[in-house]
C-alpha cells in the first residue's frame, strides 16, 4: 500500500472512530449484571470517567493507526493492528456505558485523535524497537491508569467495573506481546511527558 492509500484509510479510520458506533465481537464484559442503584450525582461520575477511557481509546485507534502505517516490519504492523481490533471493542464498550449513564462522548475527540496519530507516525519513524517501546510504555500507564479509575468507581457499580477490569487484562497483553517482539526501554524522560500529557487530557476529557 503505497503512501496515499495509507493516508486515505487512516482518514476513513479516524472518521469512523470519531463520529461512527463502534461494534464489539465479544459480549460487554459484565452485561449479565444488574445495573447498580446509583444517584444522579454517581451517574455523572461514572460517564465522566468512562468519558475518560472512551477518549483513552480514540488515542489507542489513532496511536496504532500512525505506528502502523509508519513500520516497515509486517510482523510488528500485524501486532499493531490486532491490538487496534481489541480497542475497538474498548472503544464500544465504554461508549455503551457512557450512553447508559446518559452521559456523552468528549466534544475533542477529533483533536484527541489527530494529535494521536501524529504522534504514533512519529514513534513509527523511529524505528522497531523505539515504536514498539513506546507501544509497551503506552499500555503500562493505560493499566496503571485503569487500576486508578477502579477506585474511584462507586462500590456498587459493578458493570463498569467488569468493563474496566477486562480492558485492563488486554493492555497488558498487549504490553507484553511488545516486550517480546523486541521493544526498547524508553527514556525517563519521555515517560514522565507521556505521564503529563495524560494527566492532562484526563483532567480536560472528564468534564469536556
Amino acid at each position: 500500500m503505497n503512501w496515499s492509500d495509507s493516508l486515505i484509510v487512516a482518514i476513513d479510520k479516524g472518521l469512523r472512530t470519531v463520529f461512527a458506533e463502534a461494534r464489539s465481537v465479544r459480549p460487554v464484559p459484565g452485561a449479565q449484571l444488574p445495573e447498580a442503584g446509583l444517584n444522579d450525582a454517581e451517574r455523572r461520575h461514572v460517564a465522566a470517567l468512562m468519558r475518560i477511557n472512551h477518549v483513552g481509546e480514540v488515542c489507542a485507534q489513532a496511536l496504532y493507526q500512525g505506528q502502523a502505517m509508519t513500520s516497515p516490519n509486517e510482523r510488528i504492523r500485524a501486532s499493531l493492528e490486532e491490538a487496534a481490533h481489541e480497542e475497538t471493542e474498548h472503544l464500544a464498550w465504554t461508549e455503551q456505558r457512557i450512553r447508559a449513564m446518559g452521559g456523552r462522548k468528549s466534544l475533542l475527540n477529533p483533536l484527541w485523535y489527530a494529535g494521536a496519530l501524529a504522534i504514533g507516525m512519529t514513534a513509527g519513524r523511529l524505528g522497531d524497537r523505539w515504536n514498539l517501546g513506546f507501544l509497551a510504555e503506552t499500555e503500562r500507564q493505560v493499566e496503571a491508569h485503569l487500576d486508578r479509575h477502579l477506585d474511584k468507581l462507586p462500590a456498587q457499580d459493578q458493570k463498569s467495573w467488569a468493563i474496566l477490569e477486562q480492558m485492563k487484562v488486554d493492555e497488558v497483553k498487549h504490553a507484553e506481546t511488545a516486550v517480546r517482539l523486541g521493544a526498547a526501554p524508553l527514556p525517563g524522560p519521555v515517560k514522565l511527558l507521556m505521564k503529563l500529557s495524560a494527566r492532562l487530557m484526563t483532567r480536560v476529557a472528564y468534564r469536556v
